[in-house]
């Protein structure tokens, strides 16, 4: 730290020492000089000033000092006075100054400890240290990453990532969309190893996944409203809704039900099966306006009970709605929750395991497994993700004094093809500080655009870390060419010859504009290399990260499938399908009550005890 004080301002100054110095000696010789006036000592100082200048060491008479540092001062103000008026010049920069980023670049980002590290590229990292001892360097940890099918987002970046994880107490969570299963598979055993508790939601098989259940996250009317939100926005197809009273009417109703389950219902029934279970009761005649259906009967009790509740309240606007319009709006209901009427889906949503607001409590490493062909239930994935985002804030903000005690990083890949988040661009900007970041893999920028709308230049803007790893797409490349990249300044030569009575030749110099690399060059980059940029940087054109050189990539299942491949059986709770012989057994005897009806199970939620309720 001194020796940056030292640099900073002495250096700059000691040019102006060494000018008072010599102006010092001129005074010196000034005075010794012979002579009455001002004209017979300047003729005098011809013979002073060879021994004025012989002596090093200044003198201590204050009419020599005076002359020095008037002269210095009054030479310092000349070279402010030539600035001040002199013209503007950037030398080689005329039209661009981009450049591509060097080693001297990235050096203060870096963290000495590789672990510590987030790898971008082969030769550039950034430390996982979101608050750095010099507070320039600070850079949040999100990041985009761009690249076609097949350019290597897997394998060149989301899985060293995961190699990355730490032994140590302070090691960092993840959350990982793992179309097909594939990187659990090549890493889970690696994680499991380092002290991390796996989790695992798969939506191709769901007898191989955890319980899921979005409503035990459920703890006031606003994480109904954005619970019903996020559920809406990632149903309702890839067409927009004409008419937005459908979708206003569908919220009520959601809104009405799940604040009934959540507020009024018993611990084993607050599950998206309940909702469904209603919605399936609610019968509706559209020639008779008085009539009563199970769930009816239902919210006119709670209305006795607690008339100015929030659930009431909104069911009591849903019911405005005539018998055909409220037909109507039940089968636009059920037809956006039919995928929780297959069984398997149904058992998966009867409880949590998943445990999405204590993630950053300790090292857990949580898989969604998708499908990239069948993106039925994708949409999970959106409704997990919006109900994550809130409750890790939430968790830092109450429990952990502002920051989780494990970095949690999200690696959302196929990121446009599970659903959206709301208000995303807002998420974003504030997880950085509790210690959550968010990774986005996208085929093309147009993916972003197309989910988020006018948002996404907001989303993209809160990441400070964007890498593209190849592709073809014209939007993509212009964007990065001239946003990214921008131009540089070039010099071009060009020569001239004409033939005739008297040849001539001539050879001209100039300066021009030019694009890093132009759109055309961007579509044929070679495959192993990849470009770039860090916020407050200069881009990178690098090789991609090869996963093979990684340290920890002997524990990969690619290096050494018999040992490190992970078993996915052993994680999950057994269901016998078949009973094995050999092995010993505890047998309980329980009593197993009938099955009621659905409308008689609705109704045993709330005691109706008007004695006219009943027709």
């Amino acid at each position: 730290m001194r020796t940056d004080k030292l640099k900073k301002y002495l250096l700059p100054n000691l040019p102006y020492l060494f000018i008072g110095w010599a102006c010092l000696k001129l005074g010196t010789a000034y005075r010794l000089a012979a002579g009455a006036g001002f004209g017979q000592k300047l003729v005098g100082m011809m013979g002073t000033i060879g021994p004025a200048f012989a002596d090093f060491a200044p003198g201590l008479n204050g009419f020599d000092w005076l002359i020095g540092i008037a002269g210095a001062a009054l030479f310092r103000l000349l070279l402010c006075l030539r600035a001040k008026n002199a013209k503007q010049f950037r030398r080689d920069e005329e039209y661009g100054s981009a450049r591509w980023g060097t080693a001297k670049d990235i050096a203060p980002f870096v963290d000495p400890v590789f672990e510590n590290n987030i790898i971008l590229t082969g030769t550039e990292f950034l430390t996982m240290n979101t608050r750095p001892k010099n507070p320039a360097n600070a850079r949040n940890l999100n990041a985009c990453v761009i690249g076609s099918s097949g350019s290597g987002k897997t394998r060149f970046w989301l899985t060293p990532q995961l190699l990355q994880a730490s032994a140590g107490k302070h090691g960092c969570s993840y959350v990982v969309v793992d179309p097909k299963g594939g990187t659990l598979d090549q890493c889970g055993a690696f994680l499991q190893r380092q002290g991390y508790e796996i989790r695992v939601f798969n939506s191709i098989d769901f007898s191989k996944s955890m319980h899921y259940n979005p409503l035990s996250y459920i703890r006031n009317e606003a994480d109904i409203l954005k619970f019903v939100d996020t559920l809406i926005a990632n149903t309702s197809g890839d067409g927009k809704e004409s008419d937005p009273f459908w979708r206003k009417a569908e919220t009520l109703l959601y809104c009405a039900l799940i604040a009934y389950i959540i507020f009024e219902g018993a611990p084993e029934d607050k599950n998206m099966n309940t909702l469904v279970d209603m919605i399936s009761g609610m019968e509706v005649r559209e020639n008779d306006e008085n009539f009563m259906n199970a769930v009816d009967y239902m919210f006119k009790g709670l209305e006795k009970r607690k008339p100015d509740c929030f659930a009431v309240k909104q069911y009591r606007k849903y019911k405005l709605a005539s018998g055909k319009t409220a037909k109507s709006i039940l089968i636009s209901c059920g037809s956006r929750l039919a995928p929780f009427d297959i069984p398997q889906l149904r058992e998966i949503m009867s409880y949590d395991e998943l445990g999405l607001d204590r993630l950053g409590d300790k090292k857990t490493a949580l898989f969604f497994i998708i499908s990239d062909t069948t993106p039925t239930y994708n949409f999970l994935v959106a409704l997990a993700f919006s109900q994550m985002f809130n409750l890790l804030c939430e968790r830092a903000d109450n429990v952990h004094g502002g920051r989780l005690p494990h970095h949690v990083r999200v690696l959302w890949d196929e990121a446009a093809n599970t659903g959206q988040v709301p208000s995303l661009e807002k998420t974003v900007a504030v997880i950085r500080s509790r210690e959550v970041s968010l990774t986005l893999f996208y085929q093309q920028m147009a993916q972003c655009k197309a989910l988020y709308d006018k948002h996404a230049e907001t989303v993209l803007g809160n990441m400070d870390s964007m890498v593209f790893l190849g592709g073809r797409e014209s939007s993509t490349i212009k964007e990065i060419s001239e946003n990214w990249l921008g131009k540089a300044t070039i010099y071009m030569q060009t020569d001239g010859r004409s033939k005739g009575q008297s040849e001539s030749y001539s050879l001209n110099n100039q300066r021009l504009g030019r694009e890093l690399m132009t759109p055309a060059e961007l579509a044929t980059m070679p495959g192993d290399k990849c470009i770039m940029q860090l916020r407050g940087l200069p881009p990178f054109y690098s090789p991609k990260y090869d996963l093979k050189q990684h340290p920890n990539y002997k524990y990969t299942a690619e290096a050494d499938k018999k040992r490190n491949a992970f078993d996915l059986s052993k994680l999950l709770t057994r269901r016998m399908d078949k009973v094995d012989p050999n092995e010993e057994y505890a047998v309980y005897e329980a009593d197993v009550p009938e099955e009621p009806d659905i409308d008689e199970e609705i109704l045993n939620y709330d005691d109706i005890d008007d004695p006219d309720a009943y027709p």
